[in-house]
């Protein structure tokens, strides 16, 4: 997948829209409209999510009566083992590779994956706010790259949520898995006389955390894919469903760059960010109107009174300017009023620009040490304890236990890299022209379905 790229310039969100009509993206595009969707005699069936997963049980095997029955339990169990190499392990196994008719069905293979910018194309397809039109003035026109390109990020970013949880309850669903194993075993350990109860309490403690964890992804999972499917204007349970079935398997592979668009560079970014503001270049010209229709001297005067009022002022209320005589005040007090609005805002700018670089930064450093570190040397060590196990010098949980361990990296790796792409979503949007507000410090697990991104439309 090829990395995220800097949005277009909203004055092609025509020529989008109308290629979107011949996408993939628009077979997901519900063509009823909003009156259909709006209507509450229209059919609605339930969407097939996938079943929760059955409840691990907390019953804990009786001990046999008696030395007799205790024997030949333990010799009834052992011949069932002695024909398997890895003794309850390898049984366990085989039975889990059978069939089973109460498993939810497998996920098909993926042909045509909604990427990324796909969905930003077919979520502008019920958004005619944001289209820039002939008769707009360069204030309205400004009004709608910025809500576009807000619009963008908030598409990203719910796009990255769905694909990262989906991913996560994919990795949740290994974990309980394993766990599952692990109390299943511990279960024929007790029946065979070969662990206390105690022990086997503590793997269905194990395996009824990996549970809750399984369905909490889960819902997460839902709910990313439902604030997808609304961003793109889906309404019917079944469309969302379809959805999630076209969501890729995982997050895009983190970029060399760390910000792809070559053109972002460190020294550049506030001034990629000033001249990316539409609003800025309208405000600089009612300043520089305003200054050259006032008398520098009041400005001067205005200013110096200002100064004054603060030397005088303490902590209790407003500082307060004593009367002036009003000839030529109105354009100077513009001015000044002008310059003031004018910094706060190029201030905040320049600030979210260098926030938007560090946190960038930060997080490809992070996704990185997270592939190319903790990944790769929890897999090495799963691929010696396998080793271990191998050559008996391991037991059978050691070798869970460093399963667990490697599913809990792959799932911290994965985080990380949705981290940084969410962080790389704020960046395009500043450079886009959304507002400095669009910029924040995104968490490392941000709650699946609330990006913080403004609402669709404007």
């Amino acid at each position: 997948m090829t990395p995220f790229r800097r949005p277009r310039p909203a004055c092609l969100a025509l020529a989008m829209a109308a290629a979107c009509a011949l996408s993939p993206a628009a077979a997901i595009t519900p063509a009823q409209g909003g009156l259909a969707a709006a209507d509450p005699a229209r059919p609605a069936p339930p969407p097939a999510w996938p079943v929760l997963p059955a409840e691990p049980s907390a019953q804990v095997p009786a001990l046999p009566d008696g030395a007799a029955a205790a024997r030949a339990q333990w010799q009834r169990v052992n011949e069932q083992v002695a024909g398997f190499a890895r003794g309850h392990i390898d049984l366990l196994r085989w039975e889990q590779a059978r069939p089973d008719p109460s498993a939810p069905p497998r996920e098909a293979p993926i042909t045509d994956p909604l990427t990324l910018e796909a969905a930003v194309t077919a979520s502008l397809r019920h958004q005619p706010d944001l289209f820039t039109r002939a008769e707009m003035n360069a204030r309205e026109r400004a009004a709608v790259q910025a809500a576009w390109a807000r619009h963008v990020q908030a598409v990203r970013k719910a796009w990255i949520d769905a694909v990262a949880a989906r991913t996560r309850a994919r990795l949740m669903a290994q974990a309980h898995d394993i766990t599952r194993t692990g109390a299943e075993l511990g279960r024929r350990m007790v029946v065979a006389g070969n662990w206390s109860q105690a022990r086997q309490m503590r793997e269905q403690l194990g395996e009824s955390n990996a549970w809750q964890a399984l369905v909490s992804a889960r819902l997460a999972e839902r709910a990313a894919v439902e604030a997808l499917a609304v961003r793109l204007g889906l309404w019917q349970g079944q469309d969302a469903v379809a959805l999630a079935a076209r969501l890729p398997q995982e997050l895009p592979p983190l970029p060399e760059a760390i910000w792809p668009d070559a053109g972002a560079q460190a020294e550049r970014i506030e001034a990629l960010a000033l001249q990316a503001d539409p609003e800025l270049a309208l405000m600089r010209t009612d300043v520089e109107r305003d200054r050259r229709a006032s008398d520098p001297a009041r400005e001067a005067l205005l200013q110096a009174r200002m100064d004054q009022a603060l030397t005088r002022s303490g902590q209790a209320g407003p500082p307060h300017i004593e009367a002036l005589e009003r000839t030529g005040d109105a354009a100077a007090e513009r001015a000044l009023h002008g310059q003031a609005r004018l910094l706060a805002h190029a201030a905040e700018r320049r600030s979210a620009a260098r926030l938007a670089w560090q946190q960038i930064a930060a997080r490809h450093a992070a996704a990185r040490q997270a592939s190319d570190g903790l990944l790769q040397l929890q897999t090495a060590l799963d691929q010696e304890n396998l080793l271990r196990y191998n050559g008996m010098l391991q037991s059978t949980w050691d070798l869970l236990a460093s399963a667990r361990e490697r599913i809990a990296a792959l799932d911290t790796a994965q985080q990380a890299r949705a981290a940084y792409w969410r962080a790389l979503a704020d960046g395009q949007a500043l450079l886009a022209g959304a507002p400095a507000s669009a910029v924040g410090i995104n968490p490392d697990n941000a709650p699946a379905g609330n990006t913080g991104a403004a609402a669709p439309g404007h």
